[in-house]
C-alpha cells in the first residue's frame, strides 16, 4: 500500500469523529474531498465494484455508464457522467487508491489490473461513503444514529504513520486497563492493526533490557502525549502480515503451530459467519438447511476463544478435542459465576 494512500486514509479516519459531532468539518478541506463533491465518491466506488465483479471480462464505457445510472436512480440522484468525467475518475482511483484501470482495445473494455481491492483500502473507502452519507443528512440529528463511543486514539494516526514510514523512534505515555498509573514508552513503530473497532500500534522497545526483539501491541485509545523523535532506527526484518497470518485478533501466534478447527453453526448464525468470516482461512466443510460446518486453520488465542464464546449455544466445536475441552472449562467457570 502506498504512503500516499496511508496518509490519505489516516486523515479521513482522523477527522471522522469531528464530522459526526459538527455540521462542518476540516475534512471537507482535503483536496480529494473537494474534488469528490457531487457524488464523485459514489461513482468511484461503483466503478470499482462493477469492474472487480466482472474481473477479466471488464466493461465498456457504455456498460459502466448504464451501471452508474441504475445505481444513481436507486438513490434518487442525478448522474453527470461523460467520457471525460470517466477519465478523471480513472485518474482519481489510481492516484488515491492505487488501483490501475486498463483498457483492452481488442475487447473495447476497461478492467482492473489487480485481482481485487485490498481489504484495508476497501474499509477506508467505506469510511468515505459513511462521511458522504452523513453530509447528505445536512446536519439533521434524527436521521443517522451513531453508537456512542469514547475516543479511540484516531488523533495519533497521522503522527504514527509518519513515524513508521520515516522510521522514527516515538515516545508516549501509556495506561493499561489493569493499571492506575501511566508509564512512559520509547518504541520503534512497525505497523497499525485494527480489531473490533479499535486500532493498535505494533511496535518494539527501542532499547529492550535483554536485547531481544519482539513485537508488542499498544491500544491507540490508551496512548497520550505522543512525541515523534528525531532518532532514526533500522527496521528489523519482520513481516507483520505473516506474524498475524495464523491469528485471530490482536494477539500474535508467537510461532505456535496453527490447528484445524471445525465449528458447526445453526442455519441463521451460519449466514452471519458467511457474511463476516471468522478468519481468512475459513471454508465450508458441509451444509444443509439446518446447519453449516466451517473449517478454520489458526492458533486459538485468547481473542479467538472470546469470539467463540460470544456465539453461545449457536456454535458447536467439533474438533480438535483439546480446544473443545478448553472451552468446556471456560463454560464451567462461567456457570459457577452465575450460580
Amino acid at each position: 500500500m502506498s504512503l500516499r494512500f496511508l496518509t490519505f486514509a489516516s486523515s479521513i479516519i482522523n477527522h471522522q469523529s469531528s464530522i459526526i459531532n459538527h455540521h462542518s468539518s476540516p475534512i471537507t478541506h482535503h483536496p480529494f474531498i473537494l474534488m469528490a463533491k457531487n457524488e464523485q465518491m459514489l461513482r468511484l466506488k461503483f466503478i470499482e465494484e462493477l469492474l472487480r465483479r466482472r474481473k477479466d471480462k471488464g466493461a465498456t464505457y457504455a456498460e459502466i455508464a448504464d451501471f452508474l445510472q441504475d445505481k444513481f436512480d436507486e438513490k434518487g440522484l442525478e448522474l453527470k457522467f461523460t467520457e471525460r468525467t470517466f477519465q478523471r475518475d480513472k485518474l482519481a482511483i489510481a492516484d488515491v487508491f492505487g488501483i490501475q484501470i486498463s483498457f483492452s482495445r481488442k475487447r473495447k473494455a476497461h478492467f482492473i489490473e489487480e485481482e481485487e481491492l485490498e481489504l484495508s483500502q476497501e474499509s477506508v473507502f467505506d469510511q468515505l461513503l459513511l462521511i458522504q452519507a452523513y453530509r447528505e443528512t445536512q446536519g439533521k440529528t434524527d436521521v443517522m444514529f451513531f453508537e456512542p463511543r469514547r475516543a479511540r486514539g484516531f488523533e495519533h494516526l497521522n503522527g504514527i504513520i509518519h513515524a513508521i514510514t520515516q522510521r522514527k523512534v516515538i515516545k508516549f505515555n501509556y495506561q493499561k486497563f489493569w493499571e492506575n498509573e501511566k508509564s512512559n514508552k520509547v518504541v520503534t513503530p512497525y505497523a497499525l492493526k485494527e480489531f473490533k473497532n479499535r486500532w493498535y500500534l505494533l511496535a518494539a522497545y527501542h532499547q529492550p533490557k535483554n536485547g531481544k526483539f519482539f513485537i508488542i501491541t499498544f491500544g491507540l485509545d490508551r496512548i497520550s502525549d505522543l512525541e515523534i523523535t528525531n532518532t532514526s532506527f533500522k527496521r528489523n526484518s519482520i513481516n507483520v502480515e505473516d506474524a498475524y497470518k495464523n491469528s485471530f485478533g490482536i494477539i500474535s501466534a508467537d510461532g505456535q503451530e496453527p490447528q484445524e478447527i471445525l465449528l458447526k453453526f445453526d442455519y441463521e448464525q451460519a449466514n452471519y459467519v458467511k457474511a463476516l468470516p471468522l478468519h481468512h482461512s475459513q471454508t465450508i466443510v458441509s451444509e444443509n438447511n439446518q446447519e453449516t460446518v466451517f473449517r478454520v486453520v489458526l492458533v486459538p488465542t485468547y481473542d479467538f476463544q472470546r469470539e467463540i464464546l460470544s456465539h453461545g449455544k449457536r456454535v458447536q466445536i467439533l474438533a480438535p478435542e483439546s480446544f473443545k475441552n478448553l472451552m468446556k472449562q471456560e463454560v464451567e467457570i462461567m456457570l459457577k459465576n452465575f450460580s
